[in-house]
């Protein structure tokens, strides 16, 4: 088979274990920018070049859309929907889970737990809202972020306030979340391929820093899957409409929340805390998806 990863970023680890897994199964392997992707529609058809040259001979796409040029991006990956290629993520699927207060609002109608959180947008509401949230401090979350980026702890009501004015005065949207004291600096992380939580870990942040994210020095440990945490990271993926993502959940005393799920999950500290091969589990799916498709074709021209 011949693969094609969508990826920003080729030497980064996850898109480098991604092609070295799709080789090790004997399948070919392309990794191209999606912004280096030229869209072409004529008459219905739907057409990807890349160098001057028509990107053919696809038999699975594996997205890895990061928070740059998202919509151009999901364009690229709706471009090869269009052309039959199965996708391992749809675009509707990655553009849900990128839009952090829709997903939470899918997730809550669907009745999976998520801390409480609230949108909105004149300061006037400001005070009140971190009342109903519990007091100070508070998470302030922006609206598009990743890796921990645009996730900010304000102390105070004065500081929630001075941060806030400063991001609504550049036109972005935040929402307020309360912060669960007992779940500082760490998380679970699970990840789900195909509609089964493969590995877990659970996040422990640096010295000083409330953000577990491994890449902004957090570290992981392998944690036991549990068929809570395994009904509850399955059923959240499904929610947004995925088939590869990462689960980020907090062990609250009330019990577990869902904060987020991550369309483009790096899996390098997954990998290193369970010594599971993430990346080859992937490929499966790919190949899956696309001997399905190929099905699908035949009973088509039957």
């Amino acid at each position: 088979m011949k693969f094609l990863v969508l990826s920003r970023k080729p030497a980064i680890y996850s898109t480098r274990r991604l092609r070295e897994a799709a080789r090790i199964e004997g399948h070919g392997c392309l990794v191209v920018d999606p912004l280096r992707c030229v869209l072409h529609l004529e008459g219905g058809v739907a057409k990807v070049r890349v160098a001057g040259e028509d990107l053919t001979g696809i038999d699975a796409v594996i997205p890895r859309v990061g928070s740059y040029a998202v919509e151009y991006a999901l364009a690229v990956v709706r471009q090869f929907e269009m052309m039959g290629v199965p996708v391992l993520n749809s675009a509707a699927g990655i553009a849900l889970a990128k839009q952090k207060w829709a997903s939470l609002q899918a997730l809550a109608a669907r009745g999976i737990p998520v801390p409480p959180t609230t949108l909105m947008r004149f300061p006037t509401h400001l005070a009140d809202t971190i009342e109903e949230l519990g007091g100070s401090p508070v998470i302030l979350k922006l609206l598009r972020g990743m890796q921990g980026a645009g996730v900010l702890l304000a102390e105070s009501t004065e500081a929630a306030e001075s941060i806030m004015d400063t991001v609504w005065s550049l036109g972005e949207d935040i929402l307020a979340q309360k912060f669960i004291a007992e779940c500082r600096g760490r998380d679970v992380r699970v990840l789900v391929i195909g509609g089964e939580a493969v590995a877990a870990m659970r996040r422990k942040a640096k010295e000083g820093d409330f953000r577990s994210n491994i890449h902004r020095g957090g570290v992981g440990e392998r944690v036991e899957l549990t068929r809570e945490l395994r009904e509850l990271a399955v059923k959240a993926v499904e929610v947004v409409g995925l088939r590869v993502a990462g689960v980020d959940l907090l062990e609250s005393r009330n019990g577990l929340v869902v904060l987020e799920v991550n369309s483009s999950p790096g899996f390098q500290g997954l990998e290193e805390a369970t010594d599971k091969d993430i990346a080859g589990e992937m490929v499966k799916e790919a190949e899956k998806l696309a001997l399905k498709g190929e099905d699908q074709f035949r009973i088509l021209n039957f």
